[in-house]
C-alpha cells in the first residue's frame, strides 16, 4: 500500500513545475498612457503607472487574464507586507445579475485562507481614488482583462506591495479560492515606484511542495501509527518471538521519524523562501508534532531496565508522548491536504481509506486483545479456585 500512495503523489499532474512566461509590459492602454511598467513574474501578467509627486497619487493598470468564463482576476496593494493576507484588493468578474464585467473591493483578512465564511466586498480602508475595469473581447479562458485605479501614497513612499492572482470560481458576488500552484503562491512583489526596481520571492517548485507532502502523509500518517500497532499487538507474543517485537517496532518508528524529518526541513525551506505565505495552524502542528516527536526519540535513549523502579514511569510517558505525536501527525496529514488545495481531491479520499483501514484493523485486533485477555483472567480464576479447593482438601491429613 505505502509504494501505491508514494506513486500516486509522485506522478499527480500537479507535481510537475509549470513556467508561466511573464507578458511584454506596455505604457499604452486603452484608457491612457503611463509613465512606467514591468512585466510582473507570474501568471503572465503586468503593471503600468504613473506617479505624481506633487500630490502623492498614483494610477495603476493592471493586466492579467481569466482562467475560466466564471472566473476572478485580482489585483492590490498590501499597507504591510508582499503577502496575501492583509491586501487591499479589486476583484474583476462577470456581474451575477447582468453579465457585465464589474470590479469590486475587498479586504483579505487573515479570516479568508480559513475559508469559513465566503469574501464580502467592503469599502477599502486605503485613499482609494478612482476604479474601473476593462475586457478586450470578453470573459472567457485566456482572455485579457486591465483593471486601472488610482490610490494616494504617503508623502515620500514610492514603494508599494503589490499582490495579484486569479482564480476558477464566483460564487455569487463572493470569489472563491485560488489554485495553490507554486506560480499562484508567488504571486506577489515589492517594487518601487521610482526606479521600477521590484523585490519578488522564487517560487517554490511544485516537486519540492510535493515532496513534502508525500514525505509526512508517509511518516507521521502511515508508518508511525504502523509502528505503534506493531507495539501494542505484538508484544503479547514475547513467548513465542521474545524481544523480537521491540526490535520490529524500534526500526520501524526509527525509519518513520527520519523521513518526517526529512519532511519537516523541506516544509521549513519552503517556509523561509516563501514571504508573505504563511500557515499558521498547519506550521504549529507540524513543529509541536517534530518536537515531542524527537522527545520520543530522544526517551529510546534513556529506557531504562525492567527492573529500574523508575521503569513505570518511563513507561507512562512513553505511551502519552507516543499517542499524542500520532494524533496530531494524522490531524496536520489533513492540514497539508487543505494548504495543497486538496481538500476534496482524490488523494485525500485515498488517505482516508488507507487511515480507515488501519483504524478498523486496531479495533479487530483490539477486540480480540480484550477476548484473549479475558479469557485467560478467566482461566486463572479457575485455575486460583481449583488450587484453593486442592488445599482446602489436605488440610488435616496425616502422612505415614
Amino acid at each position: 500500500m505505502l509504494p501505491l500512495l508514494f506513486l500516486i503523489f509522485l506522478l499527480h499532474p500537479q507535481s510537475l513545475i509549470t513556467i508561466t512566461l511573464a507578458s511584454r509590459c506596455t505604457i499604452t492602454t486603452p484608457l491612457k498612457t503611463y509613465q512606467k511598467c514591468i512585466s510582473l513574474p507570474t501568471q503572465g501578467a503586468t503593471l503600468a503607472w504613473t506617479y505624481h509627486a506633487e500630490n502623492a497619487t498614483l494610477d495603476l493598470a493592471f493586466t492579467g487574464s481569466f482562467i475560466s468564463p466564471s472566473g476572478w482576476v485580482a489585483c492590490g496593494i498590501n499597507p504591510t507586507s508582499p503577502a496575501m493576507t492583509g491586501t487591499r484588493t479589486l476583484v474583476a468578474f462577470s456581474d451575477p445579475s447582468s453579465g457585465s464585467l464589474i470590479v469590486l473591493p475587498f479586504i483579505l483578512d487573515p479570516s479568508v485562507k480559513l475559508q469559513s465564511t465566503p469574501l464580502v466586498s467592503r469599502r477599502l480602508d486605503i485613499p482609494l481614488l478612482t476604479s474601473s475595469v476593462s475586457s478586450r473581447s470578453g470573459i472567457r479562458d485566456g482572455d485579457i482583462v486591465q483593471i486601472f485605479f488610482a490610490i494616494k501614497l504617503s508623502p515620500n513612499k514610492t514603494r508599494i506591495n503589490f499582490v495579484w492572482n486569479r482564480g476558477l470560481y464566483v460564487q455569487g458576488y463572493s470569489p472563491t479560492i485560488h489554485n495553490t500552484a507554486a506560480s499562484d503562491l508567488a504571486s506577489h512583489a515589492a517594487i518601487d515606484i521610482v526606479s521600477t526596481a521590484s523585490e519578488t520571492g522564487p517560487p517554490i517548485s511544485s516537486n519540492l511542495r510535493w515532496i513534502h507532502g508525500t514525505l509526512n502523509c508517509a511518516s507521521w500518517g502511515i508508518i508511525l501509527p504502523i509502528g505503534v500497532a506493531m507495539a501494542r499487538y505484538l508484544r503479547p507474543f514475547t513467548s513465542l518471538f521474545g524481544p523480537t517485537w521491540f526490535y520490529v517496532h524500534a526500526t520501524v518508528q526509527i525509519i518513520g521519524f527520519l523521513a518526517g524529518t526529512a519532511g519537516f526541513a523541506i516544509g521549513i525551506i519552503m517556509g523561509n523562501a516563501s514571504v508573505g505565505v504563511t500557515y499558521g495552524l498547519h506550521r504549529s502542528l507540524g513543529i509541536t508534532t517534530f518536537v515531542i516527536g524527537g522527545l520520543q526519540f530522544a526517551a529510546l535513549l534513556f529506557r531504562p531496565k525492567t527492573t529500574n523502579k523508575y521503569r513505570k514511569y518511563w513507561k507512562s510517558y512513553h505511551h502519552f508522548v507516543g499517542y499524542s505525536c500520532i494524533v496530531l501527525g494524522v490531524v496536520n496529514v489533513f492540514q497539508g491536504f487543505d494548504v495543497m488545495g486538496l481538500s476534496g481531491s482524490y488523494w485525500k479520499l485515498s488517505y482516508c481509506l488507507v487511515l480507515s483501514t488501519f483504524i478498523g484493523a486496531c479495533i479487530a485486533l483490539e477486540v480480540n486483545a480484550w477476548v484473549v485477555f479475558c479469557r485467560r483472567a478467566e482461566e486463572e480464576k479457575v485455575r486460583k479456585e481449583n488450587s484453593g479447593e486442592v488445599n482446602q482438601n489436605g488440610k488435616g491429613r496425616v502422612s505415614y
